[in-house]
């Protein structure tokens, strides 16, 4: 039963996912016939978030006895603009020209961030083996970068990309403070004895990623421009909902897989699902890549997968290390019990 719960979450993931990735880039790179591309990444976001907020609260009163009275709000209003912006300043890097490859891989090195904050102010030490991780992660998404760009580009082309390049380390800026956002937010519920759930997690994190979208999108007036565009250009439109749709569904079963497993289990799943979602969006798009190119994605995914098998050992080592010493606590209870009935 496990592993047929496994295999649905897996599909379910996967499925929604590349496909989303695909939309992602559809809608992104999409140019109108006078050339015009979307542009309006705010009211882009409004619209997943929306999405996810419907799907969650639908799902979390099937599942979890609907809202609860009592849950902190502050913490999820922040972890939720941070997210917001995080996926704001990924977007818009790939409308400033940076392919989904690119983007896909370079928000695989979110841990750069984090090292870095925790090298500075908390005082954090790595082994070796993680710093290579980080380096041959980012190399390789530099040589992707570098092995992908056409010739003969205009000047305003590039600047554009290098633009692009700057709003992808603000994502990742945005990716080194979620963390620290989650960390607060389980603090915030134990605090109050309660415990994270997984689709009310979803629906109020969401509900504050739509809230902080709408403010954007409203002061930099993106709502009617991006409604004009998608009504001039039909065919567009099914691809955004198909889009929120998308990451609606593939962020329910990430928190059933979550749920029914535990947090490795998933993160194994959605690493393997950017490697893939890369050499999808490579052969459907077609994006022409020099050898170098080919070596930055095979170091970029050799730094991403090499990380993985290192969470994985050391959490099955610590999973041995709580097992062996439940066991041996089990093994001195038994044995107090029974020596006052030896000595009668």
């Amino acid at each position: 039963m496990s592993a047929l719960k496994l295999l649905v979450g897996v599909a379910g993931i996967y499925s929604a996912f590349l496909y989303y990735g695909a939309l992602q880039e559809k809608v992104l790179s999409f140019k109108s016939v006078g050339g015009d591309k979307f542009q309006w990444v705010w009211a882009l976001q409004a619209i997943e978030a929306l999405a996810n907020v419907v799907f969650g609260f639908a799902c979390m009163c099937a599942f979890e006895g609907g809202v609860r009275k009592g849950v902190p709000q502050i913490p999820y209003l922040i972890s939720g603009a941070v997210q917001v912006s995080a996926k704001y300043f990924t977007n818009y890097s790939m409308v400033c020209g940076v392919s989904f490859p690119v983007a896909t891989l370079a928000k695989s090195s979110k841990m750069v961030p984090v090292m870095v904050g925790q090298l500075l102010f908390g005082k954090a030490s790595y082994t070796v083996r993680e710093y290579c991780h980080v380096i041959a992660i980012v190399a390789g998404t530099a040589l992707v970068s570098m092995g992908s760009q056409k010739s003969g580009g205009s000047k305003a082309d590039k600047g554009s990309s290098y633009l692009g390049l700057a709003f992808l380390i603000l994502a990742l800026v945005c990716d080194g403070v979620v963390g620290g956002t989650q960390k607060r937010l389980k603090h915030a519920l134990s605090e109050k004895g309660m415990k994270e759930k997984s689709f009310e997690m979803q629906f109020l994190t969401n509900l504050y990623m739509f809230l902080t979208a709408v403010v954007f999108a409203v002061l930099m007036n993106e709502f009617f421009p991006a409604y004009y565009f998608i009504k001039a250009n039909p065919s567009i439109f099914w691809a955004v909902v198909n889009f929120a749709v998308c990451s609606a569904i593939g962020q329910g079963f990430i928190f059933f897989v979550i749920s029914e497993f535990d947090p490795l289990v998933c993160t194994t799943v959605t690493t393997t699902r950017k490697v893939m979602s890369v050499l999808y969006s490579i052969f459907l798009y077609g994006h022409k890549l020099s050898a170098m190119g080919w070596f930055g994605i095979v170091l970029a995914c050799g730094g991403i997968m090499a990380e993985l098998e290192e969470k994985f050992t050391k959490g099955r080592n610590k999973a041995k290390a709580v097992a062996a010493a439940a066991a041996s606590q089990a093994l001195v209870e038994e044995a107090a019990v029974e020596l006052p009935a030896g000595r009668v």
